[in-house]
């Protein structure tokens, strides 16, 4: 599936950023029995409602003539959220400094959720807290974490 999502990618990151947004990144995946293409913008100010419909006013048509999505699926246009999922290197770029949570398929000292700052990162591995070197492999999920107690 992630042929789909670089494909889809290189096909609406020019309409979506004449538009006057970014493309934070787009996910195709099955629920169920159902197929879902999201795709995620941005903006310095934030995404609402009418942002979206832009959004996917101005790529449908592009989508229904690259017609790479063979079987029935819904389009989902939004905001990456507060709490940003982290998939690609320019994410783990844009957050050296932040503090995210990650998701393991194997536990680390007894954990299979660590929360720190992120330091570092290279092919191999990501490093929190300057210490705690956790391997990509062995990543399910990263995201963002939101400071909801003082905000």
């Amino acid at each position: 599936m992630a042929n789909i999502e670089e494909k889809v990618e290189k096909l609406v990151e020019n309409t979506i950023n004449n538009l006057g947004y970014e493309l934070y990144d787009v996910e195709y995946a099955k629920e169920g029995k159902d197929y879902y293409l999201r795709i995620f913008i941005d903006k310095p100010s934030g995404i609402d409602l009418n942002d979206c419909e832009k959004v996917n006013d101005g790529i449908m048509e592009l989508l229904d003539d690259a017609d790479y999505i063979k079987e029935q699926y819904f389009l989902e246009v939004s905001s990456p959220g507060i709490e940003r999922n982290i998939r690609k290197e320019k994410h783990l770029k844009q957050n050296i400094g932040t503090e995210i949570e990650v998701n393991l398929f194997k536990p680390i000292n007894g954990k299979k959720q660590i929360s720190g700052i992120l330091t570092k990162y290279d092919d191999e591995k990501i490093i929190l807290d300057e210490n705690i070197q956790i391997p990509r492999k062995d990543i399910s999920l990263m995201k963002t974490k939101y400071n909801w107690e003082n905000n």
